[in-house]
């Protein structure tokens, strides 16, 4: 098999991007950027380090980030797995890339910048839930903020194929065979969805 090993090569194989696709980029939030964003409530966060890249789901049950200005956005950290590998590679390398997703829309909008984490008390309170705060957020500096193609989730049918979950391995399953079934698989599915109830925040 042969690879790809230039960027000269690679661009002959796709030719040069469309008007819209060179056109569509902003260097801040612009009304229709900020609309869209504002109605998401979940998003993947991707960030960069040494040993390699990290992708992470953020959602919220409101927008999942907080404008600060045009160029700068908050994104808390809720309580999830506690690996804080996100995090960790935020104070190594500041490099990031949002993907903003809304239930029914085939589009995506996507905000590549750099960010830097705080636990400033006067912007964990701006978050507060259920008495409750993030431990830490992430203050994004916009780079390039455009919309994604919809190509892709046309083609996956994600918000229109109904629920196609039956049957797959459950988390529990998953830790169970990464501990040669040492750990109790069943008891941590049983009591998952209080778990999870009791601490969402």
């Amino acid at each position: 098999m042969d690879f790809i090993e230039t960027t000269e090569d690679l661009e002959a194989l796709y030719g040069t991007p469309g008007e819209a696709s060179l056109v569509k980029v902003a260097d801040h939030l612009t009304p229709t950027y900020r609309a869209w964003i504002m109605a998401s409530r979940f998003c993947i966060l991707t960030t960069v380090a040494p040993e390699g890249t990290d992708g992470s789901p953020r959602g919220d049950d409101g927008p999942v980030v907080l404008e600060l200005d045009e160029r700068h956005l908050a994104l808390p950290d809720w309580r999830g797995n506690e690996r804080i590998d996100s995090l960790r590679n935020i104070v190594r390398d500041p490099r990031v890339s949002l993907m903003f997703m809304v239930p029914g829309s085939n589009n995506v909008v996507r905000v590549n910048g750099e960010a830097k984490l705080t636990a400033d008390p006067n912007l964990r309170v701006r978050f507060e839930k259920a008495g409750k705060q993030p431990r830490t957020v992430a203050v994004i500096r916009i780079h390039e903020v455009y919309s994604q193609c919809a190509r892709a989730i046309m083609r996956s049918k994600i918000w229109s194929a109904g629920d196609e979950s039956a049957g797959l391995p459950s988390v529990g399953d998953m830790l169970k065979e990464m501990t040669s079934g040492e750990f109790d698989g069943a008891s941590y599915d049983k009591e998952w969805p209080e778990r999870a109830k009791t601490t969402l925040w």
